[in-house]
């Protein structure tokens, strides 16, 4: 039988199912169901001793200061403005405490900016922050970044493995240099304080922020907080402590964020209070014993209660009987999903315990709604003073009074220090010690330098992919090669040192090559990623894209050695991988040294090993892609790798085929994945309709349906009939929509700069006005005009074309409750095709159709 009967007799039996399907789509009940914490201990919160004593002068100095500002400037102190959304201009107006560069926000808006512009510009807010020609006090800001592997925002900044790399170190004292080196880097470029550690106790490996945890171990999580934090800042009592060369770190995120339900981002952790403290607060008692100055809120709930508004956890239990004596700042407009606030209107917040909320690019409203808090009493003047009192200390602490402008303080200016060898070489040590062998078969490592060696894989030569997320910009996505001058590709790597040894490294992403090699390291593994865009639905490894798979087994069916190197945020079910290569090694998210990596995997010229594995894994390695309560010491523990394996050169590496069932059932998908491969993504439908609402919904996306207003054909993009030509006649409005079984919560999402992405190809441009739309109902939706944006686009070329979800909520859709993430509609004619609807970076997008109002 031909495919071509075949095709015709599923259209066939899809034809039945949809005359079946015909109606209104059925909704999917929420088994979630609250949970109860368990009775906690009455008052498990440890007490610890902040290191610097009460210093009366300071103190002094502090008040005497406060008593000459007015009620608007210590207003301003408790506001933090992204550089995205405010000038030095409205500084000098406005007088805020703080700035920071979000992980999409630069100097002029490019990614790319030079480290003499951040410098710049850092030193453009300080000027505007102490000029007093327009009245106010002459009061520093401060200017806070995401220095969170590295100063890994600036071009040629040493990039450090991520944290769950560290983590496999054991190396508290490496971690000590690496804060020391990030402070330096970061002062170089004009900043005075970094947003990290981030002390995190992941819990569930599905959530996106797994590798910027050390651990799944409270312990191992501990031993590294306090190390981390006298890098960045320096040892209390020593000469150094918060000079010049060092900065103030931001502890993060205070509390739970490890632990929510399923590991969804920004979601709620349901524990017991005795629990939450003992795997989720262990890393702030040695943060706090050295003298970390600030502490970062968490966007999670506790219990179903936000972070950013709880006073027992924020006041009583961090400042009260842990002794924070820094300052609290939020996270990304965290104080918005505080119940009855918005993200320019929340007094609660500060009631709470927070001192300084980031309203990255809400701050001119949050500032207004703050101070007629103070002036009409639901934010009390003794709180207001006390946040201030905690914000200038820190500040006064820093030196920043006395400290000048930006590039002319100790280490100002000197762009030697970004990406110095001497660091690089630090981050290429940290690289060796975190990778973790999992197997050896046979011994084929370590390899011959004089071989010919094939470096296969799209992790092979692309640095951006070796450093994941917050590398760059938030997503870490969309960089090329040039944009990293002071780091090493894996590929460039391994090629320098077996060129030096008289042997043959040759790049073949696909795998391709006319000559045999004897070798072959393929380099695969998670694209970059940050926060929410990591949620995973399960911990299968790009579930329905065998493409990585394929390449091992193609070149083990040519006889060759394969060794699997595997780039990855977290643990991942990939037993298939693992049984297709002949040794297999965790190398995480390593940065910019991916010749680190050589240095273990090839020996020294003369056959000696140069160096051997050292990693342990910090986190449990899944047995199946379902295994999510897999943290040791917990009950019925059984990983596949337990926490603490790696092996070494002199172990027996050889491994018995594993299982190859993942132990997923049904569709589930990626979070964030509306469409893709030709069908709706996991909890998704397709809708068909007309003006008057009738239409058809179906669970499955036909090869065809053919309408009188819509038909609906299969076309190819990336693979056969892995998209859908939607072609509107013309004779009537016609909608075709993606509409979700139970509503979609994507407030957290609209709160980044996240977009709702299409990739589309016009085949005929809209004979009319054309839409994009998102909603829930009546009265909470929005509509994009789409017809502009596709007006641009060539006809019969691919295209990402892009939607800021910030701009849907801002046009009155109701985010937080959405059916149909998804509606593209005209009454013309008009011919799309359709590949893919996902949430996405904003420089993911090719084209961005314009903001309603903008």
């Amino acid at each position: 039988m031909n495919t071509m009967t075949n095709r015709r007799l599923a259209h066939a039996r899809r034809g039945v199912l949809l005359a079946a399907l015909m109606g209104v789509l059925a909704a999917c009940g929420n088994d979630d169901k609250a949970v109860a914490p368990a009775a906690a201990d009455p008052d498990p919160w440890p007490q610890v001793a902040w290191p610097l004593p009460q210093d009366g002068a300071l103190d002094k100095r502090i008040t005497d200061l406060m008593d000459t500002m007015t009620v608007e400037e210590k207003v301003g102190q408790l506001v933090q403005g992204d550089i995205a959304s405010i000038t030095p201009e409205d500084l000098r107006t406005y007088r805020l405490g703080s700035i920071l560069a979000g992980g999409n926000s630069d100097p002029g808006g490019r990614y790319d900016a030079s480290p003499a512009e951040w410098l710049a510009l850092a030193d453009a807010f300080y000027a505007a922050s102490m000029d007093t020609s327009q009245g106010g006090k002459a009061i520093p800001v401060l200017f806070g970044i995401d220095a969170v592997h590295g100063q890994s925002n600036i071009i040629g900044a040493t990039l450090f493995p991520h944290n769950i790399g560290l983590g496999a170190t054991r190396n508290p004292e490496l971690l000590r240099r690496i804060g020391e080196i990030t402070a330096l880097e970061t002062r170089a470029t004009g900043m005075e304080w970094a947003f990290a550690p981030t002390v995190a106790v992941p819990q569930d490996d599905r959530w996106g922020r797994t590798y910027e945890g050390y651990a799944e171990s409270p312990e191992v999580v501990a031993s590294y907080a306090g190390a981390m934090v006298e890098g960045l800042q320096g040892k209390v009592g020593s000469p150094g402590f918060l000079d010049g060369r060092h900065v103030i770190a931001s502890v993060k995120h205070f509390l739970g964020d490890g632990g929510t339900t399923d590991g969804k981002d920004q979601g709620d952790t349901r524990i017991s209070e005795a629990e939450l403290v003992r795997i989720h607060a262990a890393g702030y008692p040695p943060a706090i014993a050295a003298g970390a100055q600030t502490v970062m809120a968490s966007f999670n709930s506790v219990n179903g209660e936000k972070m950013h508004g709880n006073k027992p956890y924020l006041t009583d239990a961090l400042k009260g009987r842990m002794h924070f004596g820094g300052f609290v700042v939020g996270d990304w407009n965290g104080h918005g999903q505080v119940k009855g606030c918005t993200t320019t209107d929340c007094p609660a917040t500060i009631n709470a315990g927070l001192d300084m909320a980031m309203a990255s690019d809400s701050w001119k409203g949050f500032y207004e709604t703050t101070l007629a808090a103070v002036k009409d009493g639901s934010l009390p003047q003794q709180r207001l003073d006390d946040a201030v009192r905690r914000i200038l200390r820190v500040k006064m602490r820093l030196g920043l009074f006395e400290a000048g402008k930006p590039s002319s303080r100790a280490v100002g200016g000197q762009f030697a220090l970004v990406g110095a060898p001497e660091h690089r070489q630090v981050a290429r040590q940290a690289v060796r010690e975190s990778l973790v062998l999992l197997k050896n078969q046979g011994g084929v490592l370590p390899l011959s330098p004089k071989q010919r060696i094939l470096v296969a894989g799209d992790g092979a030569n692309d640095v951006g992919k070796q450093a994941g997320g917050w590398t760059l910009n938030w997503q870490g996505t969309g960089t090329t090669r040039k944009d990293f001058p002071n780091a090493d590709t894996i590929y460039e790597g391994i090629a320098q040192q077996a060129t030096a040894a008289g042997g043959e490294a040759q790049l073949a992403v696909d795998g391709a090559y006319t000559t045999k090699p004897d070798v072959a390291v393929v380099v695969f593994g998670e694209n970059p990623y940050a926060e929410f865009q990591g949620d995973l639905a399960t911990l299968a490894y790009k579930p329905g894209d065998d493409a990585d798979l394929a390449l091992i087994k193609r070149l083990k069916a040519d006889g060759i050695p394969v060794i699997a190197v595997f780039l990855s945020g977290r643990p991942l079910w990939v037993n298939r991988e693992i049984n297709a290569a002949d040794a297999f090694v965790a190398a995480w998210l390593p940065g910019s040294e991916g010749a680190g990596i050589a240095d273990v995997l090839l020996r020294r010229p003369d056959g000696s090993v140069q160096h051997d594995f050292k990693g342990k894994l910090s986190f449990s390695w899944p047995r199946t892609a379902t295994q999510y309560a897999n943290n040791v010491g917990q009950k019925d523990y059984n990983p596949l790798f337990a926490f603490g394996f790696g092996l070494t050169y002199a172990d027996n590496g050889d491994l018995a085929a594993l299982p190859e069932a993942s132990g997923v059932t049904g569709n589930e998908g990626a979070a964030g994945v509306f469409f893709a491969r030709g069908d709706a993504g996991s909890g998704m439908a397709l809708r068909l309709e007309g003006s008057a609402g009738q239409g058809v919904t179906v669970t499955q996306v036909p090869e065809s349906l053919e309408g009188d207003l819509l038909k609906v054909t299969g076309v190819d993009h990336l693979a056969q009939e892995d998209g859908r030509r939607l072609a509107w006649s013309g004779k009537g409005e016609a909608i075709v929509a993606l509409q979700s079984h139970t509503p979609l919560d994507l407030q957290r999402e609209s709160n980044g700069d996240l977009m709702l992405l299409t990739t589309m190809r016009v085949d005929a441009a809209p004979q009319g006005e054309a839409w994009l739309s998102v909603g829930c109902g009546t009265g909470c939706s929005a509509r994009v005009a789409l017809g502009p944006a596709l007006a641009t686009l060539p006809v019969g070329q691919w295209t990402r074309v892009g939607v800021p979800l910030k701009c849907l909520a801002a046009a009155g859709a109701e985010v937080g409750k959405l059916d149909r993430p998804w509606s593209l509609g005209t009454a013309g004619a008009m011919t799309l095709s359709v590949s893919r609807v996902a949430l996405g970076a904003l420089n993911e997008a090719e084209a961005t159709i314009a903001c309603p109002g903008a």
